[in-house]
């Protein structure tokens, strides 16, 4: 058997950045697949043949039955969203009552409750806090959740992976402690490369231009039953009805996830999702996971190697694909130099240096970061 003829090393064929990329955290590279998808939709939209242009309408149902596949949910459960941000505005401008979340938490989120709470005054954040102090860690535990659930608490929002620390939440432990609230995940640095157990979450948000590498403009939100019946679709437009077009009166939302959307998607951004998606059902997001925290334990003993302190978490339990390094202050800005003259791309944010890796990972990469430490270990100056 050929190195392309099994789903995973097909899956890896796709990767075409050049080597030293380890930001997927900030953006994925779009897949080789996606890349020829988006092309060949462009083309049929340039022409406009006769006929063509109701293919763009059938992507929708398309993109719903590919996030279904990897999320668990009913494609009826899922709608189009431009990005996750968005999705979150909808969850949280829909809630009623109070929305426990960590302040900490990539600014989407806490923007979302506190726009939502400014502009209709129906849904309150209560920040959690760690020890008294904020929780800057962005750690999220089922224990600090369960102690600071009040009787107006109606929601719970949290993310799959901290962006800052790479802490992976524990969705089951939540959910247990919660009860019946609704558990809103904002899944943007996981979904697609963790294996989580979206079924206990109400509200699931994500975009595609990061872990799936489908680009700017691709995302979804998705509702269980409950989130339907609890939340109200404040952003509704002539597509949230339960006609095709509502000509010369304006219809109510539709009891249903479709609601949640203003108008029709982008044909075109939502092919390459679906591209994107397809390609991950066909090896397994278990399967990629499994690449990923081989590629992380990678990351981690080249940093030990060159005795540089990993801040984030080393629990396979409790990390995805980030890997977050916290040189000492007075070294931060020699660390960065010594990436950016041997081509390491990654994110620098709040003194840390986050490395964030995929399922594939090339020698040449591990090459030019092993420099790029070896040169900082040294003591080199730029």
């Amino acid at each position: 058997m050929s190195r392309v003829d099994t789903p995973l090393a097909g899956y890896l064929d796709g990767f075409t950045e050049d080597p030293g990329y380890l930001d997927y955290g900030r953006i994925g590279p779009v897949s080789r697949a996606v890349v020829a998808e988006t092309r060949g939709q462009t083309e049929i939209l340039a022409r406009a043949r006769f006929g063509s242009l109701g293919h763009f309408g059938e992507q929708d149902l398309r993109m719903r039955t590919a996030v279904a596949a990897v999320l668990g949910f009913r494609t009826d459960q899922i709608v189009s969203q431009p990005n996750t941000s968005m999705g979150l505005m909808h969850a949280m401008f829909g809630l009623t009552g109070d929305v426990l979340l960590s302040p900490a938490d990539f600014p989407s989120v806490p923007f979302a409750a506190v726009r939502a709470a400014e502009a209709l005054h129906v849904a309150t954040p209560l920040w959690l806090t760690v020890d008294g102090g904020e929780n800057s860690a962005g750690a999220v535990t089922p224990g600090q959740v369960r102690d600071q659930l009040t009787p107006g608490t109606a929601a719970v929002a949290v993310s799959l992976v901290d962006s800052r620390t790479g802490f992976r939440v524990d969705l089951e432990g939540i959910r247990q402690v919660i009860g019946d609230r609704l558990l809103i995940v904002d899944a943007i640095q996981g979904f697609g490369v963790v294996d989580a157990a979206y079924e206990v979450a109400d509200v699931v948000v994500s975009g595609g231009q990061k872990w799936v590498r489908a680009g700017w403009g691709t995302g979804f939100l998705a509702l269980s039953d409950r989130a339907v019946e609890r939340l109200t679709p404040v952003v509704s437009g002539f597509t949230g009805t339960d006609a095709t077009e509502s000509w010369d009166e304006v219809l109510p939302p539709v009891r249903a996830a479709s609601a949640f959307r203003v108008t029709n998607g982008d044909g075109i951004a939502q092919a390459g999702f679906a591209t994107a998606l397809e390609e991950i059902q066909a090896v397994g997001v278990a399967t990629i996971e499994g690449a990923v925290q081989g590629n992380v334990d990678r990351l981690i003993n080249l940093a030990d190697e060159y005795a540089l302190p990993v801040v984030s978490s080393r629990d396979v339990r409790e990390r995805a694909g980030l890997v977050v390094l916290a040189p000492p202050a007075e070294r931060l800005t020699a660390l960065g130099a010594a990436l950016h003259n041997h081509g390491v791309t990654v994110t620098t944010r709040g003194g840390r240096v986050r490395l964030s890796v995929h399922a594939h990972l090339a020698g040449d990469t591990v090459d030019m970061l092993r420099g790029a430490l070896m040169a900082y270990s040294a003591g080199a100056t730029y």
